[in-house]
């Protein structure tokens, strides 16, 4: 693995705060994910890693801090997102989405519409691909998930695991810049988990730049790059996974990990 000092930052996350009412649920988040490799978010239930993923895709507006995509920077204070000044647009957000793609805990597909459809649907919504390149890349796709023989299948007719490789599918079909996966594994049977974690390794293994959220520390031990302990909104531990799993500073992270 190259010295992360040798790369380049692909997502900064600069002393991010985001709170509800009188929560501060993240407290000053500063965190690199660089081009190329997995940065991985370990940590308890409510200690901000999925609200952090959720900040990165604006899912969620922070409340103060600093966003970076390569060179663009998105300022955020007083609960409002400000962009060089002024408040973002929706059609800012859109943009930045288009680029930092998302994966849920719950797959979110579209149940009236058959694998094939959810895919291309935002190809051709959104980027303005035509029908034919679209499904010649979805099916490039589900051929890579393993799932091209379903194309034509509907949702309900699929496996919890077969339905998260849609998913994976459908955020891939945006050509992002980033994969932001949220506890992709998390709502699935344990028989169902290994295709979907053989798909993020194939994903890693490419060079994909990705920010992983998940409770599989064996697996995010091999696959990461750049693992980061999160405790109560605050980043407590990051380094290469050896470092993190093996010998954490944090006597809190040492405890978490030996106890996963």
């Amino acid at each position: 693995m190259n010295q992360v000092s040798e790369l380049h930052a692909k997502v900064r996350v600069i002393d991010l705060k985001k709170q509800y009412s009188d929560t501060l649920v993240l407290n000053g988040i500063t965190l690199n994910a660089y081009k190329g490799q997995v940065l991985t978010l370990i940590g308890s239930s409510g200690s901000g890693k999925s609200t952090l993923l959720r900040c990165i895709n604006l899912l969620e507006t922070p409340t103060s801090g600093q966003i970076c995509l390569d060179h663009e920077t998105l300022e955020f204070q007083n609960q409002k997102g400000v962009h060089l000044g002024q408040t973002i647009k929706s059609q800012q957000i859109d943009q930045w989405r288009k680029r930092a793609g998302m994966v849920f805990q719950n797959f979110n597909l579209w149940a009236h519409m058959t694998v094939l459809e959810n895919v291309i649907e935002a190809p051709t919504q959104v980027l303005k691909l035509s029908k034919v390149q679209a499904i010649e890349q979805a099916e490039k796709l589900l051929q890579k998930v393993g799932l091209i023989e379903k194309k034509n299948i509907y949702p309900a007719y699929l496996s919890g695991g077969q339905q998260q490789r849609v998913a994976i599918a459908r955020a891939l079909a945006m050509n992002p810049e980033v994969l932001l996966l949220d506890e992709p594994t998390s709502a699935l049977d344990p028989e169902m988990v290994g295709d979907v974690l053989q798909v993020i390794r194939a994903l890693a293994e490419e060079g994909r730049t990705m920010i992983l959220v998940t409770h599989e520390m064996q697996f995010a031990k091999q696959v990461s790059s750049q693992v980061a302990y999160l405790h109560q909104g605050l980043v407590e531990e990051c380094g290469p996974p050896e470092q993190v799993f093996n010998a954490p500073i944090s006597a809190r992270c040492r405890q978490f990990v030996h106890q996963s």
